[in-house]
């Protein structure tokens, strides 16, 4: 059972178990890319964590929802209300049918339209208390993982990112990363707010991509004196 609400984001309340993923609504040119979004959402169903993400049910979103979805979990997808009006997100194959059964009298899938895309990242942000996943992706996913990292360097939010390094994807942003630590730009003790993780250098096909991201999640610790300012009122 499937259900939609069209509200704003005002009156949700973070869930410390929710995890909030961020990837492409494409499935990429590489199998590999499949294996870790599939390995990513039977690992968050095992270990009783819900999926907060981008509501699409193609790409690699479709690919990590169905697996979500078919392994028991829960999930919450936020759609902008001009993306419903479209169709979805994404092209090409739809691989998370809305008409997925389901038990009845559940609530697994759950749906939430939003006015807009910064509502959209908002709530998501909001209802994902156990911080954030991002597989490899485009502009926006760049935009989403930028912004929820620099969140937490304000002191919006203190919440990990975990970047998931399938192929080497964000090997670049590592190294623009690093480059802005040397060059005086990013302070150093906020390299902890973002964790990469990679495969071994061999057994690469066995590795579980997965366990592995919700592990670097539950371990984080957030650097003690990260938050530049105080944005709640007392």
């Amino acid at each position: 059972m499937s259900t939609t609400t069209h509200i704003s984001p005002e009156g949700f309340e973070a869930d410390p178990r929710a995890i909030c993923v961020f990837c492409a609504s494409s499935p990429g040119l590489r199998s590999e890319y499949r294996e870790a979004a599939e390995s990513l959402g039977q690992a968050l169903a095992r270990t009783s964590h819900p999926l907060v993400y981008g509501g699409g049910d193609r790409g690699l979103m479709g690919m990590l929802s169905a697996q979500v979805l078919t392994s028991g979990g829960n999930i919450t997808g936020i759609l902008p209300r001009a993306m419903v009006a479209a169709g979805g997100e994404g092209s090409g194959k739809v691989e998370n049918p809305r008409t997925v059964d389901l038990p009845p009298d559940t609530q697994k899938l759950k749906h939430i339209v939003v006015s807009s895309m910064h509502e959209r990242k908002t709530l998501m942000a909001k209802i994902a208390g156990g911080g954030f996943i991002a597989l490899p992706g485009g502009f926006g996913t760049f935009e989403e993982v930028l912004e929820m990292i620099t969140w937490s360097q304000l002191g919006i939010h203190q919440k990990p990112m975990v970047l998931l390094n399938v192929n080497g994807f964000w090997e670049p942003l590592r190294s623009l990363i690093n480059n802005a630590i040397q060059e005086g730009f990013i302070h150093q003790k906020n390299n902890r707010l973002v964790i990469f993780v990679d495969p071994p250098t061999s057994n690469r096909e066995s590795f579980d991509w997965g366990q592995s991201a919700v592990d670097a999640l539950e371990g984080w610790k957030s650097p003690v004196d990260t938050g530049l300012f105080t944005w709640k009122e007392t």
